[in-house]
């Protein structure tokens, strides 16, 4: 999913970089055994959401959006400070409103859609829509963390 050697490779921390490696190796597993019928194959983006969280992070912090204090909070949200919906009330406490600045609404909007997409809607449950993904649904939502991530490396030229 993530190409070794790569400048995506290269900018994720030894952490990030075994999350890649676990995550492919459950997909890899799940290819092994494609007979065996689960209800829920959100567990297969676990390991790139995880992820992705961290390398947004990262990102953040090395483009001068956050702090290290931030950084290494464990009180600060992501989904929060990247939520368009939130740009206009946090002003330049936005991720979102800075990445769109800096580098263009397409990445921020990619950026949002990725962590909507990769991981809110696939690791929260809500009784009156139990969104159950099939191996292929999985299998898109790892492809559009990994993609937005090896973007936002090129774009904002971090690595």
């Amino acid at each position: 999913m993530i190409q070794q050697g790569s400048a995506l490779w290269q900018y994720l921390s030894p952490e990030m970089q075994r999350l890649a490696g676990d995550g492919q190796l459950l997909i890899d597993d799940r290819k092994l055994h494609p007979n065996e019928r689960l209800s829920d194959y959100s567990y297969l983006v676990f390991p790139f959401a995880k992820l992705y969280e961290g390398f947004l992070k990262q990102l953040f912090r090395d483009l001068g959006i956050i702090d290290e204090a931030e950084f290494t909070s464990d009180h600060f949200r992501i989904g929060k400070v990247l939520s368009p919906n939130l740009a206009q009330r946090l002003g330049r406490k936005s991720a979102w409103r800075q990445i769109e600045k800096r580098f263009g609404r397409d990445l921020a909007d990619r950026l949002w859609h990725a962590w909507k997409e990769g991981r809110n809607l696939v690791f929260h449950y809500f009784p009156h829509n139990y969104r159950a993904l099939t191996f292929e649904q999985a299998a898109a939502a790892v492809s559009l963390i990994t993609q937005t991530m090896n973007q936002a490396v090129e774009e904002t030229k971090v690595a």
